[in-house]
């Protein structure tokens, strides 16, 4: 249980990001990195690879997802939802916002188009759907608070997740020492103000452009899943969400979109990561037919997916003991998270180098393994 605990930040991680800020300030905020730089990692061919040594996988498992799962996303998929009266969407302006953007940077993309593939849950909020407003979303915003399955730091273009004060008091001091004090990392965050991410949106364009956005989307949802996971393994709860899609992610360019399912299978110890795909279409074929689609996917898993997992996830904060004390001194937590970040397979950061897979003493660290069973240094909970 004590390895879930927050865990401060290493001192040279600190001291590296402090310098790289001071270096960067005037462009590009500490927490953000341009957007070449943050996908170049993702478009290593061996990237994949890198993740299945993770136990994160780019297909779906053998078992496949439950019948639940199979059913909640057909209804996400076929469930009425109003649209938006007035955009570049409309359909005398359909052909002309695809045009516009056919050529262009995926800037210009978010721009026009993104917000018409995934809407904004806390504008949704302002214009009166007040069941979102427990929600927060991050944009293109490096994800500094959670434990990166590899080296590459996630930094979605758009994801959606849980504010802190979406949870009581008695929640907040059950989790408190999972989530630790604003700069910690933890399993349970994203950023310092996103709890249990559930949705992450990439957009990347040029040649195999969806094929980065989906390895981006990947290791995101790994993340996002592993939370959900690993809270209700604390709780001894885990067969609750074997098997059941915990997040969904979605990848596009200026005429495509792909909407994925995430989900964990648990297997003894073991803890793999897949993805079901959904749907994958062209939203500029027959004439714009399929272009609200995916609109209506995302509103649909805020009005009527989200609301679930929400209670879901407060259940099994509940089951937390509120009475646990861990003898664990922070600087044992800091060497974990050392050792845990370095003892993995990695990929070059130089740019000016082919990318390859390094190895970095791993013998300490099993991919399949379940977070919540590595062996680590800590020491057992006194309760």
């Amino acid at each position: 249980m004590s390895q879930l605990l927050a865990r401060k930040k290493s001192t040279s991680s600190l001291h590296h990001k402090q310098l790289k800020s001071t270096l960067t300030s005037s462009t590009t905020p500490s927490n953000q990195k341009p957007r070449e730089e943050k996908s170049s990692q993702y478009k290593n061919p061996r990237y994949e690879v890198l993740l299945e040594t993770k136990g994160s996988y780019m297909s779906e498992s053998k078992q496949g997802i439950t019948e639940v799962s199979k059913s909640c996303y057909q209804t996400l998929l076929n469930a009425a939802q109003k649209i938006p009266e007035n955009s570049l969407f409309r359909d005398d302006l359909f052909k002309a916002t695809c045009e516009k953007v056919r050529r262009r940077n995926e800037a210009i993309i978010i721009q026009d188009i993104t917000r018409l593939i995934v809407p904004s849950a806390e504008n949704l909020a302002i214009y009166g759907a007040t069941h979102l407003d427990h929600l927060v979303e991050s944009v293109n915003e490096g994800w500094d608070n959670s434990i990166p399955v590899t080296k590459t730091r996630p930094q979605p273009d758009y994801s959606v997740g849980f504010k802190r004060d979406a949870f009581t008091d008695d929640q907040l001091r059950r989790l408190r020492d999972f989530v630790g004090e604003l700069t910690d990392t933890s399993y349970f965050m994203a950023t310092y103000y996103l709890y249990f991410p559930f949705l992450t949106c990439e957009v990347e364009c040029g040649a195999a452009s969806l094929d980065i956005a989906d390895q981006q989307n990947a290791h995101s949802a790994t993340i996002a899943v592993r939370a959900t996971v690993e809270l209700f393994k604390l709780v001894k709860r885990e067969k609750e969400v074997d098997r059941e899609i915990l997040a969904f992610s979605i990848s596009h360019d200026h005429t495509a979109v792909r909407i994925y399912g995430h989900y964990a299978v648990l297997e003894g110890e073991k803890t793999n990561f897949y993805r079901h795909p959904i749907h994958k279409f062209d939203f500029t074929a027959l004439d714009g037919k399929e272009k609200w689609t995916a609109y209506k996917f995302t509103r649909n898993v805020y009005d009527i997916w989200m609301p679930t997992h929400f209670k879901r996830i407060c259940s099994a904060i509940d089951h937390i003991p509120s009475d646990l004390d861990f003898e664990i001194s922070q600087s044992e937590l800091q060497y974990s998270e050392q050792s845990n970040a370095e003892s993995v397979l990695t990929i070059n950061d130089d740019d000016s180098q082919p990318s390859q897979l390094g190895y970095i003493d791993s013998t300490d660290v099993t991919p399949t393994t379940s977070f919540t069973e590595q062996t680590q240094v800590f020491k057992k909970p006194r309760k």
